[in-house]
């Protein structure tokens, strides 16, 4: 390939790199998911634990407020039955009923109008209620059967706190608080100081505090966890479970503290927060239910998500389509690099035709020139052989075997530049590749070993038995040269169905015969320019460069292909691709045997015939011929003046024309001419050119190809009338 060439072919195309450009955007779409996702995701839990942090917060200050509250409700208390114990002193029942009236007006004043406090009562030893600063004078009841007067009575002089109650003095829902009498003079029990407090005022004081929040709850307990007062109301049915966290902490005497459990109550879950009120046996506990708080922050998270989310599948659509658009994108830059490509090829592509045009021109011509000299080398030497040599038959014998190298050699370079003319036929390789096996053997020499292998239902080709045979010739010397040492040559044929994508054949059945060495290979940049005509490795002189091209020219002229598969220092193997031949088998020819000396013969038949021929040498060579067998010549050098020889009334047995002439008229248009006017006249055509072959058998006319030996030319004269 000329540097020019090269140069087209590996003109650099503008770069562009769309896996990296993919791989860009694909890390920008994960990127454009996976960043908001975290941050989403680091945001909606710092903002839980934000959420959950306030709620303890929040529950911290209700706790707070509500021991604060409760602390001063409960001293109060303690300091108005303490008052109360100092007045009574050690009075007992009948003193205090004698004096009902003013410690009822004692107990009222006492008790004031403090909203807290239902009654102030109190209770003799056996547990009769014997004044009360609700009513006077006091009704029959007594408590000696309670629980809280029992307690009282136990752990006098602590006080006592009752569970929830309905008083039955003052007719209110209240938990009391009871203080026992204990004498100074012997320590008997005189009774207790008991003062009923209004669970309302507690509830009031509660719903103000959360403010109606339904997460929030608060609440009175005892310190055996029994509860004095919760806001809201749980289930009246339901009883607090005695085993769980908050119980255990109140059991334990911690004065504060935080809790996350689930109510046995209601059954769910909070963040608890208690307080112990003062030194009273009493907490008071705030919760934040955990519902609400996910419930809060999940409403809030999701709209964060969706305005996050927006931004985020808008670059995540855009991302998209830019894929989309970058595949488009890169489907019409491979579709325009290839058009490039197949541009720039298709020009080197010309440029080498044109090239290998003018050579394979120039190559016809100066065969077809050759083979003219060889024309007329080849009829002098029949005619010697003819007459009987005169003592010149080994020198003859030798200048016909020259003849015979040089019309090898103008055969080879007619079929590279595809001029030679084929006589194509039916091949059975079964029968016939074997038979060849000597011939090849002889090319190859006895160092090497040929092997011929062939499926036993080989398909037949159609294609020129000769061209092939050179081909196999070709390459099998070929094959010896790259065995110096020896070696094996295994020829292999088998059938073989292509698709397009095997070669650039058309999808079909074809024969594959596969041509292997074991020799010393080829490089890559021989394996490129192996078919290229006049190209070799050989040394000057060695070798004409014609080989394997004629072997890629017999092949496409057959309709098939070659292939060169080659590893240096493993050997090459040659793959002949020929297209099925369908058509009914033809009987092969036997190889014509090599000349010998004929004997001189008199005149086979009498006639005249018209030699049409520009080169002199050869229309005497031809007329001489002509003349032994019996017939008269009449030579004319152009085919206008045989036309007009015919035209002047001159009448002829065969007219005999070469196809490339000087002048206005071919060979070919000669014989139209003729089979027009003259219907009946006889004509042949001689000639060294494939393609003009190919036009002259539409004619129907016998067609020579060049050279040709005397006895074509013998069996032809002799079917003149």
């Amino acid at each position: 390939m000329r540097p020019t060439e090269s140069s087209a072919l590996d003109l650099p195309l503008p770069s562009r790199n769309f896996a990296a450009t993919r791989r860009i955007l694909l890390v920008v779409l994960a990127a454009a998911v996976l960043i908001p996702l975290v941050c989403l995701i680091g945001y909606g839990y710092y903002d839980y634990q934000r959420r959950t942090t306030d709620a303890n917060d929040v529950v911290d200050r209700l706790v707070r407020v509500a021991q604060e509250h409760a602390l001063k409700v409960l001293d109060l208390n303690r300091e108005m039955a303490t008052r109360i114990v100092d007045l009574l002193g050690d009075s007992g029942d009948a003193e205090i009923r004698a004096q009902e009236a003013p410690i009822h007006r004692r107990l009222s004043m006492i008790g004031g109008d403090f909203p807290q406090i239902a009654a102030i009562s109190i209770v003799g030893e056996k547990g009769v209620v014997l004044a009360t600063s609700r009513y006077y004078p006091v009704p029959k009841a007594s408590v000696a059967n309670r629980d809280d007067f029992l307690s009282a009575r136990a752990i006098r002089p602590a006080p006592y706190f009752s569970l929830p109650l309905h008083d039955v003095i003052g007719q209110a829902d209240v938990f009391v608080t009871n203080l026992g009498r204990t004498s100074l003079k012997d320590g008997s029990f005189l009774g207790i100081v008991s003062i009923a407090l209004q669970r309302k005022y507690f509830a009031d004081f509660y719903r103000e505090l959360v403010s109606d929040n339904p997460a929030v709850t608060i609440g009175l307990y005892r310190r055996d966890g029994a509860t004095l007062l919760r806001y809201p109301e749980g289930r009246p049915d339901t009883l607090p479970a005695t085993n769980t966290p908050f119980t255990s902490a109140l059991h334990d005497g911690l004065l504060f503290g935080h809790l996350r459990m689930t109510s046995s109550v209601d059954n769910v879950e909070r963040l608890l927060s208690f307080r112990r009120v003062g030194s009273y046996p009493l907490y008071v506990v705030a919760g934040y239910a955990t519902d609400a708080i996910f419930s809060a922050w999940w409403r809030h998270y999701l709209l964060i998500a969706s305005i996050t989310a927006v931004p985020c599948f808008a670059v995540c659509v855009l991302v998209l389509f830019s894929l989309r658009q970058l595949r488009a994108e890169q489907v019409a830059w491979e579709r325009w690099q290839a058009e490039v490509a197949m541009r720039l090829s298709a020009e080197a592509s010309s440029r080498h035709m044109r090239r290998m045009g003018a050579l394979g021109n120039l190559v016809a011509n100066v065969a077809h020139d050759f083979n003219n000299l060889l024309m007329v080398v080849s009829t002098n030497m029949g005619l010697a052989r003819r007459k009987g040599f005169n003592n010149l038959e080994k020198e003859v014998t030798a200048v016909e075997r020259a003849t015979l190298g040089a019309q090898s050699l103008a055969r080879r370079l007619l079929s590279v530049a595809r001029k030679q003319p084929l006589k194509q036929e039916a091949i059975d390789f079964v029968t016939w590749l074997p038979a060849a096996t000597h011939l090849i053997q002889t090319a190859v020499g006895d160092k090497v070993r040929v092997s011929v292998q062939v499926v036993p239902d080989l398909w037949h080709v159609f294609a020129d038995a000769t061209e092939l045979e050179f081909a196999i010739i070709n390459i099998a010397v070929n094959a010896r040269d790259a065995m110096p040492l020896g070696g094996r040559f295994v020829i292999r044929g088998q059938n073989v169905r292509l698709t397009a994508s095997d070669t650039r054949l058309p999808d079909g059945e074809y024969v594959m015969v596969s041509l292997t060495d074991d020799g010393e290979g080829m490089p890559e940049s021989v394996l490129k320019r192996a078919f290229e005509p006049l190209f070799t490795t050989k040394f000057s002189g060695a070798g004409t460069g014609l080989g394997l091209a004629q072997v890629l020219a017999a092949c496409e002229q057959a309709g098939g292909t070659a292939r060169i598969d080659s590893v240096p220092a493993r050997g090459t193997t040659v793959r002949l691709y020929l297209p099925r031949y369908q058509g009914e088998p033809v009987e092969q020819a036997p190889a014509r045997p090599a000349p010998t000396a004929a004997p001189a013969t008199g005149a086979a038949t009498q006639g005249v015939v018209l030699l049409v021929e520009d080169n002199d040498g050869v229309a005497e060579g031809v007329a001489a011929v002509l003349e032994v067998f019996g017939c008269k010549v009449r030579h004319e050098p152009t085919a206008d003046a045989a036309l007009d020889a015919l035209n002047a009334g001159g009448t002829f047995n065969l007219v005999l024309s070469d196809i490339q002439m000087p002048g206005h008229l071919s060979g070919i248009d000669l014989a139209e001419r003729i089979q027009h006017r003259w219907p009946d006249q006889r004509i042949a055509l001689m000639t060294g050119y494939a393609d003009e072959l190919e036009r002259a058998r539409h004619l129907g006319v016998p067609i020579l190809a060049k050279p040709f030996d005397i006895d074509e030319l013998r069996e032809l004269v002799a079917c003149a009338p």
